[in-house]
């Protein structure tokens, strides 16, 4: 019989994280993010870290507490419009920034978990992204390249796992989630329910306990619209 990867201390969980890692974290906006081990990481306290994640959530809330403990080195993100404090501190040059076009963040992030280390891409191919990368001509059109990512240690949010970490994700929340527990050296997985192996469908699982080696279940979850928008 396998060993179960259920842990019960979000501090436990957060142990393996030490000062300068890289990490990736699910989440879109502040949909499906890991709230509860973001929350763990600011309580131990760790700097220097390498932020990979589509966004760096608010002010007050999801990866906005880590920046505003000035735990966080380096953001690689799509966008970064709804925090001020990433704003102060990206023009006091506190904060280094690597801005990505969104797709090529997902494909990046795959890419890494997928063990492929580099790929081709037009998006970006004469901006500023393009700078200092690689550039290849494939059938007379110009295209850069780009790096996977692998991170020290993924955090991601699922609605449901078993005990060996088989994975489920419920609507929206799925997002850049999958991707992110590809592609962590070591993968940490805040659920709501844990199930016994054999509960979940084969066909629902959406990622299989490969990839992941610890789940642990949230006891609150806030999920907070970010902006609400309502018609008249």
């Amino acid at each position: 019989m396998s060993k179960s990867k259920v842990l019960t201390s979000f501090e436990e969980a957060v142990s393996v994280v030490q000062d300068g890692s890289t990490i990736i974290v699910g989440g879109f906006g502040l949909c499906g993010i890991p709230e509860n081990l973001i929350f763990a990481l600011r309580e131990k306290g760790v700097n220097d870290l390498t932020v990979v994640s589509n966004n760096c959530g608010v002010d007050d809330f999801g990866l906005g507490l880590l920046l505003a403990n000035k735990q966080i080195k380096k953001m690689v993100s799509s966008y970064v419009g709804e925090n001020k404090i990433f704003e102060k501190q990206f023009l006091s040059g506190e904060l280094e920034v690597e801005l990505v076009p969104q797709g090529t963040l997902a494909e990046r992030i795959r890419a890494g978990g997928a063990g492929i280390p580099g790929f081709y891409t037009a998006t970006g191919v004469g901006t500023p992204i393009a700078d200092g990368k690689e550039l290849k001509e494939f059938d007379g059109k110009t295209y850069l390249l780009e790096k996977g990512i692998v991170g020290d240690v993924a955090l991601v949010k699922a609605w449901k796992a078993d005990t060996q970490g088989n994975l489920v994700f419920r609507k929206t929340a799925r997002n850049f989630n999958p991707l992110a527990a590809m592609a962590g050296k070591i993968t940490i997985v805040e659920v709501e329910e844990i199930v016994e192996v054999g509960e979940l469908e084969a066909d629902e699982i959406h990622t299989p306990g490969i990839y992941v080696q610890h789940v642990l279940v949230g006891q609150t979850y806030e999920k907070r619209i970010e902006r609400r928008k309502v018609t008249q």
